[in-house]
């Protein structure tokens, strides 16, 4: 606090001359001690006249008294704090509310407007001791600050926001105060967070900087180009003398210090008969060894408790900083470490660690036993090294090396950021990307396999047409085709993981589908498995394939039975979930909205925790060789998704659960809906008419031929888009354009799209072993028919007939 004026005697003059005002009780007893002084000159008086007889005398010293009373009565009229003693010392009220504060800029003036005292940091942000209002303010900041001030002599308070020093925003309050209310106190602080390198400047040119000082720790800020941008007054008094310190900042710091051949460090300005230094570089962004940093620097010739002191308060900075920060010594073991860095490297409560290799792996022991050694004797330079910290999984850190000189026992600085948020992102994102490659990948595939299998399962049919049970060859041929069914299967659980199936939703209720499966769970698990099923009130309708449902279910019941070799309970339970449930679970990848649940639960030995990431990945799997594809559940996390699902899993020793989320389907007005299923009736598989084949594989087009003409049907074929359009443009009649969506040249949809064009009412159906929705999307062409691959030969037939079926309603409801 530095004081700047008091107030004249003129002005308390002034303010008190003509005043109505009740007099105060000091006032009151100065009247009576008027009295009383009066008093005794009369009685002085009498008795000097008694004892003389001498009038003359008598009146003589009476006018005496009279001046010098009158006198001492004028005196304290016009100097009341000078001859009274009343404010010959401060006005303490009002200095304990100035310095209240420490991070605020404080201000005192006068009813003359004078600057009384002010702190530091006033001084600090203004650019001096300025009196308010006439501060360095931005716009109408001067103006709002007036208007303040003088809302605060009349009421006693007084406020405003918008007024900014430079960059600095900043709020004042003004209060009237002092004994006499005759004093403003004008507070300003800052409405934003300053930035690190600006809270230091900050505690540099304050009280930090001189405590710092005073314990022989002379502190420099320098910026990344190596100008000074602030120092304590210890480092300008060493670097740049008494008189040299009014326009230090922006000057080479390189060009304050020297090295001798030893390499010691000392101020250029000392001369030969320097004192050496020690300096710990600190930088303020561990991430950017280029930018800012603050210097410090202490004697050598220190002895050791005035070294501790010194360490102490180095290591008080430290604690300060947002950084991981650890000092090692020579010896390679810990002196301290900061709150960061435990936290950085996952420490709890209790002995912390010795040494810095009891944080790590065992792999990691020795190449950062080395690091810290190579960098505690040799030059001050710094290193990055990868870790693994102990306990964190094999998710590397960086941790940065750094030697040090002149602090003492310290020779290493560790450096360690807290990256464990941002290494669980980093993961989320890894994983999100490989299942989509490999998802990509299994669709990719999935549709070459499902041309393959097409004329796998054609052919046979064809041939089992030709053949009856009991020929040699109908076992062999039958054997084939269920062969080539469960490789369809198998890429039908590809699909599934890449969610690229083909899907037939439809509304329906959990507990129905649970109904329907439920016999063969219990043929699946065995007579050593309890099955338990538990179900909820007020379940609402989800939308989703009731057979891939049922898939669903089953791969989580024989994963459940095979977790419980030695028996337990496969518990299966339906519940609702409300938006509400949804906000309080806290889930970040789940949206608020009504759920009906399933919870598939067991009692087997659980899944390690390892183990339990990657449960979801396709091919994973920790049973034996021959005993699992590794595709369950990966298979699961598909179709679940593709309904727009959300599956968890969450296990322990002895009990293991996978919680699976369907959103509640509702109508258009927001109702839950629960339509019955239309059953389609079988179509037939014989008919007539033309059919125009698209197909690049030849083995699929020589099937589909070969099965359409058989069952009575006119054939045309061509083996890709280009092809199709020249067969087209040279037919007078066509049926139907029976065509593959995926073709070289062009493709199925381009095709159809210059067909319809001439023929808007040409009927079509598509086949793909791609996903219905997904082509769908990308297609965009009303009233076209799918067929999935691979089909069998009565499946085609069967779409053919409902194709020209549909076709035909349609011409006859125009």
């Amino acid at each position: 606090m530095t004081a700047q004026s008091l107030p004249s005697a003129d002005e308390h003059f002034s303010r008190r001359a003509g005043s109505t005002e009740p007099l105060s009780a000091r006032a009151i007893l100065s009247r009576i001690d008027f009295a009383i002084i009066g008093g005794l000159a009369l009685l002085s008086v009498a008795l000097l006249f008694w004892a003389t007889r001498s009038g003359v005398l008598a009146a003589g010293f009476l006018a005496g008294l009279a001046i010098a009373v009158g006198g001492t009565l004028l005196a304290r009229r016009l100097f009341p704090a000078s001859v009274a003693g009343e404010a010959a010392a401060p006005d303490w009220t009002m200095l304990r509310q100035a310095v209240n504060h420490d991070d605020v800029a404080i201000a005192v003036t006068d009813r003359a407007g004078r600057l009384v005292c002010a702190n530091d940091l006033f001084a600090t942000w203004m650019g001096g001791f300025v009196t308010p209002p006439g501060l360095p303010l931005e716009g109408r900041g001067a103006e709002l600050l007036k208007n303040a001030g003088r809302n605060a002599w009349r009421d006693g308070e007084g406020y405003v926001d918008d007024i900014a020093v430079g960059p600095l925003p900043l709020r004042a309050q003004v209060t009237r105060t002092g004994q006499a209310e005759d004093y403003l106190v004008w507070r300003f602080s800052a409405l934003e967070r300053l930035d690190l390198a600006t809270e230091v400047v900050r505690h540099l040119d304050g009280p930090a900087g001189r405590t710092l000082g005073h314990a022989g720790v002379m502190t420099a800020l320098v910026s990344a180009e190596g100008r000074l941008r602030t120092a304590n007054h210890a480092f300008l008094l060493r670097a740049l003398g008494e008189g040299d310190q009014a326009h230090y900042a922006g000057r080479d710091v390189a060009t304050m210090l020297r090295l001798d051949d030893a390499g010691s460090l000392f101020f250029a300005r000392e001369g030969d008969r320097a004192t050496p230094v020690r300096m710990i570089q600190i930088p303020l962004t561990p991430a950017d060894m280029n930018g800012a940093v603050l210097l410090a620097m202490l004697d050598e010739e220190m002895g050791p408790a005035d070294r501790g002191t010194a360490q102490t308060y180095v290591e008080t900075l430290l604690s300060l900083l947002p950084f991981g920060l650890a000092l090692v010594d020579r010896d390679g073991r810990f002196l301290y470490m900061n709150r960061a860095f435990l936290r950085a490297a996952g420490v709890g409560e209790g002995k912390p660690p010795r040494y810095p290799g009891d944080l790590v792996v065992g792999e990691d022991k020795s190449p950062l036993a080395d690091m810290i050694r190579r960098h505690s004797s040799g030059q001050q330079v710094g290193g990055d090294l990868s870790i693994r910290l102990a306990g964190q999984g094999d998710e590397p850190v960086s941790m940065r090396v750094v030697g040090v000189r002149g602090l003492g026992e310290a020779a290493v600085l560790l450096s360690l950021k807290d990256s464990s948020e941002e290494s669980r992102l980093k993961r989320q994102v890894a994983q999100a990307s490989k299942m989509q490659a490999v998802g990509q990948l299994a669709g990719g595939v999935a549709h070459d396999f499902n041309n393959i299998l097409t004329a796998v399962l054609g052919s046979c049919d064809l041939m089992l047409m030709r053949h009856t049970p009991g020929d040699s060859d109908y076992d062999d041929i039958q054997q084939i085709r269920s062969n080539a069914n469960r490789a369809a299967s198998l890429t039908r659980q590809l699909l599934a993981f890449s969610r690229q199936q083909t899907l037939r939703p439809q509304i329906l209720q959990l507990p129905d589908v649970i109904s329907e499966v439920s016999h063969l769970l219990k043929r699946l698990i065995g007579d050593t498995v309890q099955l338990s099923v538990h179900h909820g009130r007020g379940l609402g309708a989800v939308r989703a394939d009731p057979g891939q449902l049922e898939q669903v279910i089953i791969n989580l019941a024989v994963n459940a039975r095979d977790a419980m070799p030695g028996g337990g309970t496969l518990t299966i339970e339906t519940y609702p979930v409300s938006a509400a449930d949804v906000r309080q679970m806290g889930n970040e990848f789940m949206p608020p909205a009504d759920y009906s649940a399933l919870k598939v639960g067991d009692t087997g030995t659980g899944i390690p925790v390892d183990v339990l990431p990657k449960i979801f990945e396709p091919f994973f799997t920790t049973k034996d060789v021959g005993k699992g594809t590794g595709l369950g559940l990966s298979t699961v996390y598909g179709i679940i998704k593709q309904s727009a699902g959300f599956i968890f899993a969450d296990s322990k020793p002895g009990e293991t659960s996978f919680t699976i989320y369907l959103p509640v389907h509702r109508a258009e007005n927001g109702a839950p809906v629960t339509p019955t299923p239309t059953v389609k009736p079988k179509k037939s598989q014989w008919g007539t008419g033309t059919i125009l084949l698209v197909e690049d594989e030849d083995m699929v087009r020589a099937v589909a031929e070969r099965a359409l003409t058989r069952a009575g049907y006119s054939v045309v074929t061509a083996s890709q888009g280009e092809e199709g359009l020249e067969r087209f443009a040279g037919m007078d009649k066509i049926d139907l354009i029976l065509s593959d969506v995926v073709m070289p040249t062009m493709d199925g949809p381009a095709m159809v799209r210059a067909m319809r064009a001439k023929r808007p009412t040409l009927p079509v159906l598509f086949m793909s072993g791609y996903a219905e929705e997904q082509l769908r999307q990308s297609i965009n062409i009303e009233d076209v028919a799918f067929l999935p691959k691979p089909f069998s030969v009565a499946q085609l037939a069967e779409a053919v007939s409902a194709a020209l079926d549909n076709a035909a309603h349609r011409a006859s409801d125009d």
